[in-house]
């Protein structure tokens, strides 16, 4: 069991949506004060290392929490929500548990552990999405403690080698992610916040479709290729779920962008789940010019690229607000997301044309 003293902080921001571009950077500056060893998830989320900040600001783990959460309070204005744990799986658990202005600190005592870990649904852990949770179901673990009590190579024999052991690992409680302060790659992100708590899947994805319609836009724009999206759903009663998925290809096309997206999507199993804000991001840009496309002998996809590279060239000359895909060509297509990129403005798309 856990007994390595280790202390990881995870923090999450209630970043406006206007905020400005700077900020994250001089948030992490702040946070740089406390430990040298943070690292930046998104601009709204970090991850710090307090093992060895501990005995220098001479604090246990949550008053050096309540001074971190404190200082961007009186700097930034930004409540946020902090979970604090031996290691990165549970700090982020019990970070997405906790309402903002809150903190949750875990003991680092195998019974805090797991008086914390086995009532928790086992899709909360981390590698286990809708089918590995429903095939779990069908043999009765339900809980992360149902899965502890099982033997690691029965799961072995249920989901593999490599995922059996890992999630005997996490069920355990154990995780060896470490703390990488090296900053992250870049990346392009968009949200889409719902006027009311959203029930509907349909209305999910067509959130998704415009979402990654803003997003191939932007990077056909800049001349930039993503490898990868993240997805980001927020509940009604302020929990996340985030998702990341490596692109088959590197890609700034629509069409490519938006099949991941849905694929991510349809991994959460979300059942009558009352969502209140989706964002995706685009992880791990370059330039386009050093992307490579496989060739296939299936030619689906050269319609849609067309038509894409017709709506281009309408936006330069008429206003990239100009046309939208005719999926979202309803009276209730909800208005195009807020999106942040390098010069931190949101913008509005509606009134665009169908094509």
């Amino acid at each position: 069991m856990i007994a390595t003293g280790r202390r990881i902080l995870h923090l999450r921001f209630g970043l406006p949506a206007d905020c400005d571009a700077e900020l994250p950077e001089r948030l992490r500056r702040l946070l740089e004060d406390i430990t040298p060893r943070v690292q930046m998830i998104e601009p709204d989320m970090a991850v710090l290392d307090l093992t060895g900040a501990i005995p220098y600001w001479k604090r246990e783990a949550r008053g050096l929490t309540e001074l971190v959460q404190l200082r961007a309070l009186a700097h930034f204005g930004l409540p946020s929500s902090a979970g604090c744990a031996g290691n990165r799986m549970l700090a982020a658990m019990t970070c997405a548990l906790t309402p903002l202005g809150r903190r949750t600190v875990i003991d680092d005592s195998p019974e805090a552990v797991m008086a914390f870990l086995r009532p928790r649904p086992v899709r909360e852990l981390p590698g286990v999405g809708a089918k590995t949770s429903a095939m779990l179901g069908e043999y009765g673990l339900h809980t992360v403690g149902d899965v502890a009590d099982v033997p690691q190579l029965t799961l072995q024999r249920l989901l593999g080698a490599r995922a059996g052991r890992a999630l005997h690992e996490h069920a355990q409680g154990r995780d060896t992610q470490v703390v990488d302060p090296t900053p992250t790659s870049a990346s392009i992100s968009t949200e889409h916040h719902f006027a009311r708590d959203e029930l509907d899947p349909a209305a999910h994805r067509r959130v998704l479709l415009a979402l990654a319609d803003d997003l191939g836009a932007r990077l056909r724009g800049s001349g930039q290729v993503a490898a990868g999206v993240t997805l980001t759903v927020r509940y009604a009663d302020s929990t996340g779920t985030r998702r990341s998925r490596t692109l088959p290809e590197a890609t700034q096309h629509t069409v490519l962008m938006a099949r991941t997206a849905y694929a991510v999507y349809a991994s959460l199993g979300l059942q009558r789940a009352r969502v209140r804000t989706i964002a995706l991001r685009a992880d791990a840009l370059w330039p386009a010019d050093r992307a490579t496309r496989q060739l296939t002998l299936d030619a689906g996809d050269d319609k849609p690229l067309a038509i894409e590279a017709v709506a281009d060239r309408a936006r330069v000359r008429y206003g990239r607000q100009v046309l939208y895909p005719a999926a979202l060509a309803i009276s209730s297509r909800p208005p195009s997301a807020q999106h942040q990129d390098g010069d931190g403005r949101p913008e509005d798309a509606r009134g665009r044309r169908a094509t």
